[in-house]
């Protein structure tokens, strides 16, 4: 399973998730740029370009078709590039089954912004507030990855198009101030394959270096997968 993170998000938000899902799933998780030791590769310059990058990156490390099987996980900001990532994949390429969570669809995500957000409550909701603590310089990059983030969700438009063949399964978190529960049945009128939604426990972001997020639903979801070796993975530089 590939693990895309919310805006301002990493890599390590997955680490407790993987750790969970390792009897039934190797988890993989997706480092944007600007993040970790990907300081020096600038952002894409609109999301459409970021979805080309993705896209790109991941697909030497997608086999499709019979000789494997994935799922796409991705939470918030991280929801709507698993999809148009999934979306720009090549047929044969695509994901079994994509879990959006904590999002709108993309005909609703239009104007969606937290950039009138301040510093605090933009910590808060992207679940950050913890790992900053009291440290301002923490605190400081944190900020910076996640409005360079939202400069770049801003971009998005959503265009009507032709629903993708894989499953969509749409979570929202109980608590969460972001997302009104009732706009998940909207995801279904983007896949021509199985779709499912329903409420968790937690608010806006599910998994985070803290805690793992869905595990029993996410295991149930991908039990007849084939289980590889369990392992977490963070992908190299070229990888989105």
């Amino acid at each position: 399973m590939f693990c895309f993170p919310h805006a301002g998000g990493d890599a390590p938000a997955f680490t407790p998730l993987a750790r969970a899902l390792a009897p039934v799933a190797e988890v993989w998780s997706v480092r944007p740029p600007a993040r970790g030791g990907r300081g020096r590769h600038p952002m894409p310059p609109d999301f459409a370009a970021l979805t080309a990058a993705v896209a790109e990156a991941l697909t030497p490390h997608l086999t499709g078709g019979d000789g494997g099987r994935f799922a796409f996980y991705g939470q918030s900001l991280g929801a709507l590039l698993a999809y148009e990532v999934a979306r720009a994949l090549p047929a044969d390429r695509r994901p079994e089954l994509v879990v959006v969570a904590g999002a709108p669809c993309p005909a609703e995500w239009a104007g969606r912004t937290s950039r009138d957000l301040d510093a605090p409550a933009l910590l808060r909701l992207t679940g950050l507030e913890e790992v900053v603590g009291s440290d301002p310089g923490l605190a400081e990059l944190a900020l910076a990855a996640i409005r360079t983030d939202l400069a770049v969700s801003a971009t998005y438009r959503h265009r009507p198009h032709a629903p993708i063949g894989s499953a969509i399964h749409a979570l929202a978190g109980a608590d969460d101030p972001m997302l009104a529960t009732t706009g998940l049945t909207g995801w279904a009128d983007h896949t021509r394959g199985a779709f499912g939604h329903g409420v968790v426990p937690g608010g806006h972001l599910l998994a985070t270096v803290d805690r793992p997020g869905p595990v029993a639903l996410l295991t149930a979801l991908l039990a007849d997968r084939q289980a590889p070796a369990p392992s977490h993975h963070t992908p190299t530089e070229q990888s989105c």
